[in-house]
């Protein structure tokens, strides 16, 4: 879930056209776990080859790719490494919860209870080593560059976005912000349609974060900011400190100078240091490179088509708007110097 601190962050409403040419780092396990919860069957089934397999992530993937590229989005995708000690708790919670969901969709199912199907269904979304591995294939195939992280995605797509090697991190969640991104764009999609839980529609745009300014206004330095997502809950401290929420955690972060003390009063069930220095000094891959190259058509379909049932047609229908769209920009850049 990570730390939400939408109560009190200003966010900026930007258009696609505003990232055109710039570089964007994307967390993908927090994109295809999007996918795979969003893209399903009025029933609430996901998207399946003929033999049984889960391809809702493909699909996503493939179609959001190829609509940013077409905008000059030049996208990066970061895949998670192993994730932080800490973090291994709040995993097997999540492994709880699903399970529970995926009993109540069983439950629903014998029912024949559709609305609940679907309800529930989105709640057990399992993101498993094959799908990761061939949503780097196709990412690769789209002739985008892909990067694997150490260990959580945010931390180091903040540490390319400060090294000035990549223009904005892009996620859901505000962690990258407490990992220390200069720049979070969020809802970095085409729909500004977004359902909840409960199948509520609510319309999202698409949200630019700047980290300088946040610490201007909220009138903090960057380890009171991950100080205040501690107080609030982060993925290393599921549900913070009970009763607390973002606005009181910044008049807390702001009255108090000694947060051992402060941490202590609150009777933090947590050591406070420990998921302080997960922000501070998570391990990153330095070892990386930036490479953005030609879509491999005949791959795309191998991995789609091929291997996973999706139709010929639409794929390449999909590839043949694309290029035709590219090939416009370049005689629209060409005809600037005529």
């Amino acid at each position: 879930m990570g730390v939400n601190l939408t109560k009190i962050i200003n966010r900026k409403e930007i258009k696609l056209e505003d990232l055109s040419n710039k570089t964007v780092g994307v967390d993908a396990f927090n994109t295809l776990y999007q996918f795979l919860s969003s893209i399903r069957g009025y029933d609430g089934e996901p998207l399946k080859n003929t033999s049984g397999k889960i391809t809702s992530h493909l699909q996503g993937l493939f179609s959001r790719s190829l609509n940013l590229m077409s905008k000059n989005i030049k996208l990066v995708y970061v895949f998670d490494g192993k994730p932080p000690a800490l973090k291994y708790g709040e995993n097997k919670e999540r492994s709880l919860r699903k399970s529970e969901a995926e009993d109540k969709y069983q439950e629903a199912k014998d029912e024949e209870n559709i609305d609940l199907m679907y309800k529930y269904s989105k709640q057990f979304v399992r993101l498993d080593k094959t799908m990761i591995e061939e949503s780097k294939q196709l990412a690769k195939a789209l002739g985008l560059p892909i990067i694997q992280a150490e260990s959580e995605a945010e931390g180091q797509i903040a540490y390319m976005n400060k090294k000035n090697d990549i223009d904005f991190a892009a996620s859901q969640d505000y962690d990258a912000l407490l990992f220390g991104a200069n720049q979070l764009i969020r809802n970095l999609t085409l729909s500004q349609k977004r359902k909840l839980p409960g199948g509520k529609v609510v319309y999202t745009f698409l949200e630019s974060i700047d980290l300088k300014k946040v610490l201007e206004e909220l009138q903090l330095t960057q380890e009171q900011l991950i100080v205040l997502g501690i107080l609030t809950g982060t993925d290393f401290d599921p549900g913070g400190i009970k009763g607390i929420g973002p606005k009181k955690a910044l008049k807390l972060v702001k009255e108090n100078s000694d947060y051992d003390k402060m941490f202590k009063e609150l009777k933090a069930e947590f050591n406070w240091k420990e998921i302080y220095n997960i922000f501070h000094n998570l391990p990153v891959n330095k070892d990386y490179k930036l490479k953005w190259e030609l879509i491999n058509e005949e791959k795309v379909r191998e991995i789609l088509v091929e291997e996973n049932d999706f139709s010929l047609e639409r794929v390449n229908s999909s590839l043949q708007k694309y290029n035709e769209e590219n090939k416009l920009k370049n005689q629209k850049g060409l005809g600037e110097f005529l």
